[in-house]
């Protein structure tokens, strides 16, 4: 039987679930913050130089975590019927698809995530997925546990963002705001009103098409604001991006002192 997916069932109870968005491909980082208190970890391949043989290593570095696990969500680098398969095959229980633009792309996630005959994924045997086929019922019973998620990131795609929601397998509906402030003409201005407005007004409509919306906002004030709003998976900051940050500020503070200290003369 495969393991009980609790981030996906936290959605369906409208529990928020807080996250760290991954960058950093490498198993002992991604078992460090595994253990920091976060709900979800977002293992990312779309901007990484990740493969589903990394993803698999840091799947299995996310489980080794048992004080405060963390639920790992895969994001494959496209929509992609082959790369899905592959990162369900290595234990990807909850996946998160890059630039769905239309209904007919959010029915083929879902299709790419079950067997035949309600979809197209291939039977692969005894893979990682299915506990190498020891897991004799995983064929039968893998549908229930896994997550789709799915991401808008364009004005086109928000146009269309009940036809999306409203298909059914689909778990959740992402908002991309990088990819969505560039398609607005206002690329990196997260802040800029017209993006704001639209990912304010796409929240709650994700919301009343019996979905769960996500987002990734850095900014602590308005990721706060997008949950007071209704959002359900929000990631709230980038293994990267904590750790350069750290890196800067430590440096920084000490070539200040430097700078202040008379060098010595002999």
């Amino acid at each position: 039987m495969p393991s009980p997916n609790l981030f996906k069932r936290a959605l369906q109870a409208r529990q928020a679930q807080i996250g760290l968005w991954s960058t950093l491909p490498f198993p002992m980082v991604s078992e460090l913050i595994a253990g920091a208190g976060f709900d979800w970890l977002l293992i990312d391949t779309e901007h990484t130089p990740s493969d589903p043989i990394v993803v698999q290593q840091l799947l299995q570095a996310v489980a080794a975590e048992h004080d405060r696990p963390a639920s790992a969500v895969v994001r494959p680098a496209w929509n992609d019927t082959v790369l899905i398969k592959r990162h369900l095959d290595v234990g990807a229980q909850s996946l998160l698809l890059p630039f769905v633009q239309n209904r007919d792309e959010a029915e083929a996630a879902v299709a790419a995530t079950r067997y035949p005959p309600r979809g197209v994924r291939g039977m692969g045997g005894s893979m990682r997925g299915s506990r190498f086929g020891r897991d004799t019922n995983y064929v039968q019973e893998a549908e229930r546990e896994l997550c789709v998620l799915v991401q808008i990131e364009t004005m086109e795609a928000l146009d269309q963002l009940e036809q999306i929601a409203s298909v059914d397998g689909i778990d959740g509906v992402f908002i991309g705001p990088a990819d969505l402030s560039a398609s607005m003409g206002v690329p990196g201005e997260l802040h800029h009103p017209k993006v704001r407005a639209a990912i304010d007004s796409a929240i709650p409509r994700i919301l009343a098409c019996g979905k769960a919306p996500g987002i990734l906002m850095l900014d602590e004030p308005r990721a706060r604001e997008c949950l007071d709003l209704g959002a359900l998976f929000v990631a709230v900051a980038t293994d990267q991006v904590l750790l350069r940050k750290a890196c800067d500020e430590t440096a920084a503070r000490f070539a200040k002192r430097g700078a202040d200290v008379t060098p010595a003369t002999y």
